[in-house]
């Protein structure tokens, strides 16, 4: 009997009976690749020919003695949710470069109790061994593996049943019952369920590195992201040394979190007061640019906001936003325009987040209207103010969350002056002697007493 194929979309996964030059589904060129389907009646008798499930109750179900696995990395366990969770399947996803293989390499360095195999399908053993001894502090104890044969890698973590076991990375394994290319949605997605199904056997925590598009989203099919336990993201952009490890998805702890680490020669070095560091570089004395107090995760950070408002020579100005909301920026400045009678029409408008961060907490509002207004009238700011609070379209100053936790972190960094919503100034249940708090309730007013 001929063996029935179809061809799916490597971008979106959308299915046709035969190959065309553009998806239908997405608009992608050239992006079908054949695969065999399989037969129902094959499926249907392995279905038949395997065990019946055997249920149990919840609390019959034994707990292992430790729950969670520390990497010995403070920002790594905290993105985390406090660190492993044995069997689970752990998914990094990052630009080429940016130090996601660095920074597997260097939890290896604190899990030398526990036994650790990493399985390399992109670089030799003797890259790895170099990068190693680069990195230093990497134990000569570690398992290493260059493999990109599936049932080769699912063998090896039988027999060696580690701990914990790296996959660098996803897009290199194959399976050789796959007619298809390494990398491929159908090979990607195989790969990782087969992964998951050891995982959740043996016990092995696996960690799989994955790259990205040329988009910033993690390549290969979406139902990846379904399948792992964990979806953490390494960002960072490539003129700046700071590296972020954000967690999109996390079955065992927040997604809110964030963790910094600075990449440095002998690898990534963690950073536990980012808010110095983000406000190292801060000129006093210079229109345009306001502090504001944000939150990620748990974590309050103090973040420079950076406006530049210059005539335009173009019939439409530009308004450019970097690691800022550019929509949310268009409503800020029609609200200007709208409440103060502000006149933007007639000049570009440039606003950046120092450092390379990205902010989306409604918070950042006030201080990127301030900031905006300070450089149009060329008047600095005072350069022991927290400016803080969400804009609402009427022109009102919305109240925020974790106001204590801010004002918190204000008052440790000996920031004297803060600008924050009325809403929350009444609902503080402990005192900040050492802040002079400025309550605002309309944009209008509080830019007045900020900036004009």
């Amino acid at each position: 009997m001929k063996a029935r194929t179809r061809y799916v979309c490597q971008k979106c996964s959308a299915i046709s009976s035969r190959w065309q030059g553009k998806c239908h589904n997405c608009g992608e060129w050239d992006s079908f690749l054949e695969e065999l389907i399989q037969d129902s009646k094959t499926i249907a008798l392995k279905a038949k020919q395997s065990s019946s499930g055997i249920a149990t109750t919840l609390g019959s179900v034994e707990l292992s003695d430790t729950l969670r696995i520390p990497t010995g990395i403070g920002e790594f366990d905290r993105v985390l949710g406090g660190g492993i969770i044995p069997g689970s399947l752990v998914l990094v996803g990052g630009d080429p470069g940016v130090g996601k293989s660095t920074l597997m390499l260097q939890m290896c360095e604190h899990l030398v109790p526990e036994k650790t195999l990493y399985i390399t399908g992109e670089e030799s053993l003797q890259q790895i061994r170099l990068r190693a001894a680069r990195l230093q502090g990497i134990p000569s104890e570690l398992q290493v593996m260059a493999e990109t044969d599936i049932e080769s890698i699912a063998g090896a973590i039988k027999a060696l049943k580690p701990s914990v076991a790296i996959i660098d990375s996803i897009q290199t394994a194959r399976s050789e019952s796959i007619d298809s290319t390494a990398g491929s949605i159908t090979q990607v997605r195989e790969c990782t369920a087969l992964l998951m199904q050891i995982a959740k056997k043996t016990g092995t925590a696996i960690f799989i590195i994955g790259h990205v598009t040329k988009e910033g989203s993690l390549a290969g099919p979406k139902i990846l992201e379904h399948t792992v336990d964990t979806v953490l993201q390494f960002e960072g952009e490539k003129t700046y040394s700071y590296r972020i490890l954000r967690a999109i998805k996390n079955r065992f702890g927040s997604t809110n979190e964030i963790g910094i680490f600075d990449m440095v020669e002998q690898g990534l070095k963690e950073v536990p007061n980012p808010s110095e560091i983000f406000l190292s570089q801060r000129s006093d004395l210079e229109s345009g640019t306001a502090i504001v107090a944000t939150i990620e995760g748990t974590r309050p950070l103090l973040i420079e906001v950076q406006a530049l408002v210059t005539p335009s020579g173009y019939s439409n100005p530009q308004r450019t936003a970097t690691g800022f909301d550019y929509r949310r920026l268009q409503m800020i400045i029609a609200v200007l325009e709208k409440r103060l009678g502000i006149n933007f029409r007639e000049v570009d408008i440039f606003v950046n987040i120092a450092g390379g961060i990205t902010l989306n907490d409604p918070a950042v509002d006030l201080a990127v209207a301030a900031a905006l207004v300070s450089s149009l009238k060329d008047n600095p700011l005072e350069k022991d103010m927290i400016i803080m609070g969400e804009i609402g379209l009427t022109g009102e100053v919305r109240p925020i969350s974790s106001i204590e936790q801010r004002l918190a972190e204000i008052q440790k960094l000996g920031f004297t002056k803060v600008v924050l919503p009325k809403a929350n100034l009444s609902k503080l249940s402990r005192s900040f002697d050492h802040l002079t708090m400025i309550p605002a309730e309309r944009i209008a007013l509080a830019l007045a007493e900020i900036v004009l």
